[in-house]
């Protein structure tokens, strides 16, 4: 019985098939497992992220959950069995909680992104903790874990923020390369096109792109076949 219930639980069994990969799938080559711990990483401001070699992207999605634009994304990604890392605001984390644990049960990683997306070099700093905490809360509230990481809106870093972070033991991630995918009236070959451009001289790293971008959207299977077809292997994070 005890080795019926195993091969059951690992789909072996007849008539219960382990679903596969498209054989032309650009898939995910591996994960990259990070202890929950203060560091900060992407090329952009920052040190590269260790573990990552040549060839390599992690795949990131800003401004989330939206569902007029998000579960697309997370479709193209289904098809192309690809895992990413998406940084969630906390105001639409708390208005589409569903869809904020529908990207964690597909098998994604999570950050934060800032409650309001709020230019954090701007804000006091008593304004800038009670961000802090308003993201925090609204994350443990949907997710019913800490959050292991944090990207600034904008990317504009507080050195108060950073320090309250780093005692928090949360991960700054910022990016090696993105498409500029914010700015509008872009095509899917116009995006595809920056984008390979800015991972050209690192040679791959952090990719960042916006699930809450309609365009991105749509385009995301033409960029996730534009990366298979120069030969890039996606890195899925986790934080354990």
């Amino acid at each position: 019985m005890a080795v019926l219930l195993s091969l059951v639980l690992a789909g072996a069994v007849a008539g219960t098939p382990t679903p596969a990969c498209p054989p032309d799938a650009l898939g995910t080559a591996r994960t990259l497992v990070l202890k929950r711990e203060a560091g900060a990483w992407g090329t952009a401001q920052h040190a590269a992220l260790p573990g990552l070699a040549p060839g390599e992207v992690v795949l990131t999605f800003d401004d989330g959950p939206r569902p007029e634009s998000t579960p697309q994304v997370l479709k193209a990604l289904a098809e192309q069995c690809v895992k990413a890392t998406f940084f969630m605001n906390g105001e639409p984390l708390l208005q589409h909680a569903a869809l904020a644990r529908q990207v964690r049960d597909a098998g994604h990683s999570v950050g934060m992104h800032g409650y309001r997306h709020d230019n954090f070099a701007q804000l006091p700093a008593a304004d800038q903790a009670r961000d802090l905490k308003a993201m925090i809360t609204a994350y443990v509230d949907v997710l019913g874990e800490p959050p292991p990481a944090f990207r600034f809106p904008f990317l504009a870093e507080s050195p108060v923020l950073m320090k309250a972070l780093g005692q928090l033991g949360i991960a700054v991630i910022s990016v090696d390369a993105g498409a500029e995918d914010w700015l509008p009236d872009q095509t899917p070959q116009m995006l595809a096109d920056k984008l390979l451009g800015q991972l050209a001289k690192p040679g791959g790293g952090i990719v960042l792109l916006h699930d809450a971008q309609d365009q991105t959207a749509r385009a995301l299977p033409f960029l996730l076949h534009a990366l298979k077809g120069k030969g890039y292997r996606v890195v899925h994070l986790r934080w354990e």
